[in-house]
């Protein structure tokens, strides 16, 4: 097992576990010194493999040395940063989205925040995905306009707040895998996305899977694995 840890023992990262599950081990800042930061970027930096960060505030960006905090490609609204992905593109090739085969569906403009932290994981992982945004069902002319192309997906991303009706309409709507993101926005009872999550495990929509409040990077994760599983031998079970 490769697990590499710096000097003061306080960093054991695992450079393995993308062979073990497909999924490379991500970054979450939160809870982490800018130090701490440093040295995770450093060993990566050493064994020359790129990094996906996530739950990085613009203030804690902003506290990096000159020298790291350049040498990321940050987005503020997702909180997320890459750090070596240019390389890895440029030898891969980027996503490309015309053959896209995750959509991710934000119900509002303020859901977008988790929306594109699933987008930017995806994306990390040479994803292509196509964004609905802004669709909710308070105005469901917004969704009944689109809904035929986003069922043409075979995994969609479904983000929701309130009520986090979005992903329940979508499951009596279309055939897809569903992954429900519930978000912690909306006022008094919605209870920092309690509410919504509630919902999304209460829906009469059979099927529906549902990761953790305010999870894009989870919901990400979710459509990776979904995505690698082969498809079934044609012909009679």
């Amino acid at each position: 097992m490769s697990v590499v840890a710096n000097s003061a023992g306080e960093v054991r990262f695992d450079f393995d576990r993308r062979r073990r599950t497909g999924l490379d081990e991500t970054v979450f800042a939160q809870g982490k010194s800018p130090s701490q930061l440093e040295a995770i970027f450093e060993l990566a930096r050493t064994q020359g493999v790129p990094l996906l960060i996530t739950r990085l505030s613009a203030e804690k960006h902003a506290s990096l040395t000159d020298g790291w905090r350049e040498s990321l490609d940050y987005c503020a609204v997702s909180e997320t940063a890459y750090l070596g992905l240019e390389a890895s593109l440029h030898a891969v090739g980027s996503p490309d989205a015309a053959r896209a085969r995750v959509a991710i569906v934000a119900a509002g403009t303020s859901d977008v925040r988790v929306a594109r932290e699933a987008e930017r994981t995806l994306f990390f992982n040479r994803i292509g995905t196509v964004n609905f945004f802004d669709v909710g069902v308070a105005g469901l002319w917004r969704l009944t306009q689109c809904v035929d192309q986003i069922g043409r997906f075979p995994v969609v991303i479904a983000v929701a707040g309130m009520d986090a009706a979005l992903p329940t309409v979508l499951g009596g709507l279309i055939g897809s895998l569903i992954i429900a993101v519930p978000t912690s926005v909306g006022y008094g009872v919605a209870t920092g996305g309690h509410t919504a999550l509630n919902a999304i495990l209460a829906s009469c929509a059979s099927g529906i899977t549902c990761v953790n409040i305010d999870n894009g990077y989870g919901a990400a994760c979710a459509a990776l694995r979904a995505l690698q599983i082969p498809p079934s031998p044609a012909g009679p079970v």
